[in-house]
């Protein structure tokens, strides 16, 4: 498991790239602890390349990783700490472990005056 720590000021947007395994059942899921009201997670749009331009004429085979992008994106004012864990999992077999987790640990800057 990764464990990665950011500073993103407010409404300020962080892109991570996780591999997903979609064609063997896995997707990623989230959960944010801490401050949860600090930030926001959401999946980004799939390009048709799977975000790769290199491979922007290139076909996909059967069963190859695809990377999933999300963006977790601060909320104004600012100031907090969140955690949030990313899963691997497959939905139909709950119990079953995390085939791979990561989590991302940000701290959100909190608006200073000023002018």
């Amino acid at each position: 498991m990764e464990v990665r720590s950011i500073v993103l000021g407010p409404d300020e947007p962080y892109e991570l790239r996780l591999t997903g395994r979609g064609a063997r059942g896995y997707v990623w899921t989230w959960q944010v602890t801490g401050d949860a009201d600090a930030v926001t997670v959401a999946e980004a749009p799939e390009t048709p390349a799977g975000r790769n331009p290199a491979a922007a004429g290139a076909a996909r085979l059967p069963g190859a990783p695809v990377e999933r992008t999300y963006v977790v994106r601060a909320r104004p004012p600012g100031g907090g700490r969140a955690r949030i864990r990313f899963a691997q999992v497959r939905p139909p077999y709950p119990d079953e472990a995390p085939y791979d987790e990561f989590v991302l640990d940000v701290e959100v800057a909190a608006v200073t005056g000023g002018a």
